[in-house]
């Protein structure tokens, strides 16, 4: 007798277990965590960074453009200024660091994670994204102009006044996370999920949304806006006013 198909609710529930973002791990959980050893240098332009634990380190104002990091590990470092730009992050792991003011412009992010991380005032704008995860994060005035961001999640953060002007995201979701004032003017979504997002204010770029998933409660919240978009009277009773 042939195995019966799955029905569509659970062919969907599949797809949104499979979907789950991972939870973070702790820094003994690493594949590279035995090969780690105590970051004890100075961080220069085009610096090759591998196999380095940073742990409590304070970065001030250093010239890190061009640099490579693979395979190391951020424990509670903070950053404050400084430049980055161009660098290349693989496999990172960052761990309740901060990052103030700090230029991360046109740098490139693949299989990494940060949880607990707090950002503010940092520059992030055509950077490319794939494959990582933001856990318990949070963005303050951060500039995400013009990046790729593509299976990233953003998962219990709170992005406050981020900007994803003319960015691109797909297979970007948001669960449990609080968008307060968060602009999409001119980006480009695809199968970006906002439907599990905690709070959902947009303050710009609404019309970007028809590539986004969004719940029916966060559609009614957003149906002033939208009407006034697309250019919608709304109008109760029968007469004319």
């Amino acid at each position: 007798m042939p195995t019966p198909s799955p029905s569509r609710s659970q062919s969907r529930s599949s797809r949104r277990d499979s979907a789950t973002p991972p939870r973070p791990r702790p820094l003994d959980a690493l594949p590279y965590a035995h090969r780690l050893s105590p970051f004890t240098g100075e961080i220069e332009p085009e610096g090759v960074y591998e196999w380095l634990h940073f742990d409590g380190s304070a970065l001030e104002d250093l010239d890190g453009e061009s640099s490579r990091f693979s395979e190391s590990a951020f424990s509670s470092v903070t950053f404050t200024g400084g430049g980055y730009r161009r660098s290349r992050f693989d496999d990172v792991w960052l761990n309740t660091v901060r990052m103030v003011g700090t230029d991360l412009s046109e740098t490139t992010w693949l299989n990494s994670e940060c949880s607990a991380g707090i950002l503010a005032g940092t520059e992030i704008h055509s950077a490319g994204m794939h494959r990582v995860v933001f856990h318990g994060c949070k963005f303050d005035s951060v500039n995400l102009r013009g990046a790729a961001l593509r299976d990233v999640a953003f998962v219990d953060c709170l992005l406050r006044d981020v900007d994803f002007g003319g960015a691109t995201l797909t297979g970007t979701s948001f669960p449990g996370s609080t968008l307060d004032g968060v602009h999409f003017r001119k980006a480009a979504l695809a199968d970006v999920d906002l439907h599990e997002a905690a709070g959902l204010h947009i303050a710009s770029g609404l019309e970007a949304l028809n590539g986004a998933t969004i719940s029916s409660t966060q559609l009614l919240d957003l149906a002033p806006a939208l009407a006034q978009v697309i250019g919608l009277t709304v109008r109760d009773g029968a007469g004319r006013p």
